[in-house]
């Protein structure tokens, strides 16, 4: 389940995800254009996440490193909202000729049709897996609500029970993994808290930061320059191993909530009409840039993530582990969206 990390490049890079996530705050235009690319001449990467999310950066990291290797020009496309549905739409819409692709968090696909009732598509059907891009852990965090003394999981979970009014938790949404990840601690725990969800991770991590709510939930990259700055304090990875980007960080597992081992994970799909020998290429040069090119290894990396790649089916595999792995516990949290 889990995956190894490369090493990380120190302080130095982790203060650049601040300055990346600043760059991806731009319009979505042109990343890179090769004058004698092969392939396509244009490829639209339609991003589930908004300019600055975790998202975001997966997508664009990836496009820089595609153009010149599947089409000249890559422009990355943000559809955020809706549990993906928006972003979802535009890929349907689109031909099912290679030159449109989404970029996603595994919930569209694997936990999304669960969650929601109505969710206005059918992964099965609307979504041609291509190959997994990142990977990444998830991070406990506590904010100034909770007093300074809270070092640990178990020093947080007695305070919770002794302040029971504040005993709330952030979410960058209703059935994220980040969500699912707070459901299996504090259940576990037998705590009463109020699960305080958010459009996305930066207005949850606004919330946490100004003391609205104690505790949030969220991909280990985005929390990286928080932590560094002493705004915030980290009590658990959600890996079954220590995150050799938060080596002094205990994981949850070894606090004694061995249920919550799980990693956030990232895809690349196509509209569901694309044919299999379309989706064959996509996943091919996907390959090629995910295990030759350094640099996006190395960007990745800046966000506490590490990029991976697989077949379709092997993307489809995960889809369907993760559906029998998390799905039924949204049906017996009584966990429901509200897309």
């Amino acid at each position: 389940m889990t995956t190894p990390h490369p090493t990380p490049g120190g302080i130095a890079r982790r203060r650049m995800l601040v300055a990346g996530m600043a760059a991806a705050i731009c319009n979505s235009a042109s990343l890179a254009q090769a004058p004698s690319a092969p392939g396509r001449e244009r490829l639209r990467i339609i991003c589930t996440g908004p300019a600055g999310s975790v998202p975001d950066i997966v997508a664009r990291r990836y496009g820089e490193a595609l153009a010149g290797v599947y089409a000249r020009q890559v422009v990355v496309d943000n559809r955020p909202g809706a549990a993906g549905q928006i972003a979802v739409q535009a890929l349907k819409s689109a031909p099912a000729d290679g030159a449109t692709w989404l970029l996603g968090q595994g919930a569209i696909a694997s936990l999304y049709p669960t969650l929601y009732e109505k969710l206005g598509y059918e992964p099965a059907r609307d979504l041609r897996p291509v190959s997994l891009a990142a990977e990444m852990n998830l991070g406990v965090v506590v904010g100034p609500a909770v007093p300074a003394e809270v070092g640990d999981m178990d020093a947080l979970m007695k305070w919770m029970r002794r302040t029971p009014d504040a005993a709330n938790a952030a979410s960058p949404g209703t059935g994220t993994l980040p969500h699912i990840l707070e459901v299996m601690v504090f259940d576990q725990a037998g705590l009463n808290w109020r699960h305080v969800p958010y459009p996305g991770g930066p207005p949850a991590m606004v919330a946490l930061l100004g003391g609205q709510v104690a505790v949030l939930a969220l991909p280990e990259g985005l929390l990286l320059p928080q932590l560094a700055g002493g705004r915030l304090r980290m009590l658990g990875t959600s890996a079954l191993e220590r995150s050799r980007f938060s080596p002094g960080v205990p994981t949850l597992a070894e606090q004694g909530f061995a249920r919550s081992v799980m990693r956030e994970w990232f895809a690349f799909f196509l509209p569901g009409g694309a044919s299999a020998g379309v989706a064959e290429e996509a996943s091919r040069a996907v390959h090629a840039v995910a295990t030759r090119n350094d640099e996006l290894a190395h960007k990745l990396e800046d966000s506490a993530m590490v990029a991976v790649q697989g077949t379709p089916a092997q993307l489809a595999a995960r889809v369907e582990a993760d559906r029998l792995a998390w799905a039924p516990l949204l049906v017996s949290a009584g966990i429901r969206g509200d897309a």
